[in-house]
């Protein structure tokens, strides 16, 4: 599905991606992990072609995304924290949203929308919501387009609980029925529950690129918080 072969980025000297090599399939739900200035900002943003690497090719299904933009078609992203025109409605976003994929041919996944019950508020401004609704704004906008890929930065940052275990409920469903998703996080108690896969980075490197399962035995530890930070020790150490 998505295909990373000896990517590096420079900015000036300073070397944020360091001839990286990945491979994320359908149907897997992965952490990418590391702590703040490792690199996996940059390597989402290369991903969703937001970032041009130095060197280094990254496919799409087989294709080069730096000779076919359409690619971002297929991915539906959801940021840390989500910027929109603080004069419009929620309801006016999705339609900016909708008129912007106006070719969009596809069933739209408008499930979060009332589960999240967004329906209900429709008319307020965005200026006026808190952190938390618009982050249920974010999760709804990255589902509703049924992407085969889904990015989602910090996912439930912000949000109340039940609306937490909805969000995650999602994810789970979609990584089910063959989606490939993408969580960042530093809520490492969360992942524990959504995720297959762990890939940290560390100063541009791949530190570890392996099972969940195979993460716990590696370092002896019995969840991720302590299982992250045994890799962290052991790196410094």
């Amino acid at each position: 599905m998505i295909e990373i072969k000896n990517i590096s980025k420079h900015f000036g000297k300073l070397e944020v991606l360091k001839q990286v090599n990945l491979h994320f399939s359908k149907g897997e739900c992965v952490a990418l992990l590391g702590p703040n200035g490792s690199g996996k900002t940059t390597l989402v943003k290369s991903i969703l072609g937001m970032v041009l690497p130095s060197s280094g090719e990254i496919f799409f299904d087989g294709k080069s995304i730096f000779k076919d933009w359409h690619y971002r078609e297929n991915i539906g992203y959801m940021p840390q924290i989500g910027r929109y025109p603080e004069n419009l409605s929620i309801g006016q976003v999705f339609d900016l949203m909708q008129d912007i994929r106006r070719d969009f041919k596809g069933e739209k996944d408008r499930e979060l929308i009332q589960s999240l019950q967004l329906d209900t508020m429709m008319d307020k401004k965005m200026r006026t919501l808190s952190g938390g609704t618009r982050q249920k704004v974010s999760a709804a906008l990255a589902f509703l387009f049924n992407p085969e890929v889904l990015f989602l930065d910090e996912p439930t940052a912000g949000l109340d609980p039940e609306s937490s275990l909805i969000l995650k409920s999602k994810i789970i469903q979609a990584q089910q029925s063959g989606k490939l998703i993408l969580i960042t996080s530093h809520v490492l108690s969360e992942l524990d529950q959504l995720v297959n896969r762990i890939v940290f980075i560390q100063d541009g490197n791949i530190l570890f690129n392996d099972s969940l399962e195979e993460l716990h035995l590696f370092s002896g530890k019995t969840n991720l918080t302590e299982a992250i930070a045994h890799i962290m020790k052991n790196r410094h150490g």
